[in-house]
């Protein structure tokens, strides 16, 4: 996403299909919904171990699983196996002169075809038939590397595209941007949303790619725009929600444009954080994944929340931490140099590990970044670690967390005691001790949906949540336990409010008005 265009090499990647033909894509994804080449069609064929495996990027056990004739193993040797198959067999049920016209097919010695790009299906959160294009051999990546070291590779739909979309908020809204476009993932996730969809990347093939992936998936084209970070972006343009899997691996050099941002350390995250306050509307989210670094002397939520800009809440979540080489570890195995020289892959790992040394980088943590564009006077930023289970798609729960600061802000102590509250549905109460003892020494209210979160409360705390049922209002509640406790009332009405606001924001309890 940064540097000099002309810094991005094609030279030994495949010609891509035209994307000016949407006639052509039309009757191609026809012929491949015909097949059964689907999401749901390839889970019945492969077997959800093979299917597994393909998203692993492990092609043998589909191999075995598509020894056949039928057109939907034809088509999974053609295009997601990359296998030359028979002329004559895939004319059968595939328009094989406009495919190979436009781009889509070449033909290989022996009478035989073969694809240009990887075509994956992909289904949409409400059934929808999609199909994501690629380079060949880099549909996911993973350890088994990326399939390409060039430059301008563009990879499909890995397990950080999947995040990203299943953390988004999903909402009516007039214009949304995708950052860094790749694949086209994102921006075919919001075209179901928004009016309006603008598309950006550094790297012109992964434009390119973006048109076909939004043309056979048969959804409206984005406009696409050539340039890093915020540079294609007007002066005077605004979005709804902006949206970004940005090539954020911290990595000594760039090597490839899809995860090496080109600056220095996190410097790539934090300047696309910092630059999208002012691009969002009120009201606006901006969604990114993020890598940052934990440098030695430095408190890494303090260093996050330096980032996000004026007239933003935040909420940024740390899903992971790497020591710096099984970090450094993770990305030369992605991009295959494990499988290099040996004298090479040292030297390579060496360069990580100055790099770091020389920023005081001890660990690099992974998560998720939400900005939403407030007028209110102290916006809020909460910072936390939750690398446990979580229950996607997050996007209704990303925006019920910022809803409830609405409310929390809105409600002083006073207010808050006089509102009624309910918990909220699959929330269980554990209580932990020793076996046989009278009382346990903690309980602990558990989410089974979203977050997934898990608190600590004490007696008070948990006989109030266990009697919201939004009859009663807080102060009513409390002024029972007390009665119950032997406590004095007003001193109950003064310790527990800040608990009622943990677990108010924390989605344990809900406003019932």
């Amino acid at each position: 996403m940064t540097g000099d265009n002309g810094g991005v090499s094609n030279a030994t990647l495949s010609p891509l299909p035209s994307a000016d033909r949407p006639d052509v894509a039309a009757r191609l994804r026809e012929a491949l919904l015909a097949a059964a080449f689907t999401a749901d069609g390839l889970l019945d064929l492969l077997g959800a171990p093979a299917y597994a495996a393909l998203a692993r990027s492990e092609t043998v056990p589909a191999l075995r699983a598509t020894r056949g004739d039928t057109p939907l193993e034809t088509l999974v040797r053609l295009f997601l196996l990359q296998q030359p198959v028979p002329h004559a067999r895939v004319a059968e049920f595939l328009p094989v002169d406009a495919c190979v016209e436009s781009g889509w097919l070449v033909p290989t010695g022996g009478d035989e075809m073969a694809a240009t790009v990887d075509v994956r299906p992909y289904g949409g959160p409400d059934g929808e038939d999609w199909f994501i294009v690629s380079d060949l051999g880099c549909a996911v990546g993973g350890a088994g590397g990326i399939g390409s070291n060039d430059e301008g590779v563009v990879l499909g739909v890995g397990g950080a595209s999947t995040t990203l979309a299943g953390i988004t908020v999903r909402r009516s809204v007039s214009a949304a941007l995708d950052l860094g476009a790749g694949s086209g993932i994102q921006a075919l996730h919001a075209a179901r949303h928004a009016t309006r969809v603008t598309a950006t990347d550094l790297n012109p093939r992964a434009l390119h790619i973006t048109a076909l992936t939004l043309a056979l998936s048969a959804a409206p084209a984005a406009e696409l725009r050539e340039g890093s970070l915020f540079e294609p972006v007007r002066d005077d343009e605004t979005y709804d929600l902006i949206v970004s899997n940005p090539p954020f691996v911290i990595s000594p050099g760039a090597r490839l444009t899809y995860r090496d941002g080109g600056m220095g350390g996190d410097d790539l995250c934090r300047s696309l954080v910092q630059g999208a306050g002012e691009r969002l509307n009120e009201g606006g989210f901006a969604q990114f994944l993020a890598n940052w670094q934990h440098v030695e002397g430095e408190d890494w939520q303090d260093r996050l929340r330096s980032w996000v800009p004026r007239g933003c809440d935040a909420w940024i979540v740390q899903r992971e931490v790497q020591d710096v080489t099984q970090y450094a570890e993770l990305w030369l195995r992605d991009a295959g140099d494990h499988r290099s020289d040996p004298a090479e892959y040292q030297a390579h790992y060496d360069a990580w590990l100055d790099e770091f040394e020389a920023r005081k980088v001890k660990a690099v943590g992974f998560g998720w970044i939400t900005l939403r564009r407030t007028a209110a006077a102290e916006p809020v930023i909460t910072v936390e670690e939750w690398p446990h289970p979580v229950e996607q798609p997050l996007g209704d729960a990303v925006l019920a967390h910022f809803e409830r600061l609405d409310y929390l802000r809105a409600h002083d102590d006073a207010a808050l005691l006089a509102g009624h509250f309910r918990l909220v549905a699959e929330v269980v109460q554990e209580q932990v001790g020793l076996p046989g003892a009278e009382d346990p020494e903690h309980v602990v209210l558990r989410q089974h949906r979203g977050m997934r979160r898990a608190t600590k409360v004490d007696t008070v705390g948990a006989g109030f949540a266990g009697v919201c049922d939004g009859s009663l209002s807080a102060g009513r509640i409390l002024d029972a336990i007390a009665q119950l406790m032997g406590e004095d009332p007003v001193l109950l009405r003064d310790r527990t409010p800040a608990q009622i606001r943990l677990l108010v924001e924390q989605g344990f309890l809900e406003p019932a008005q």
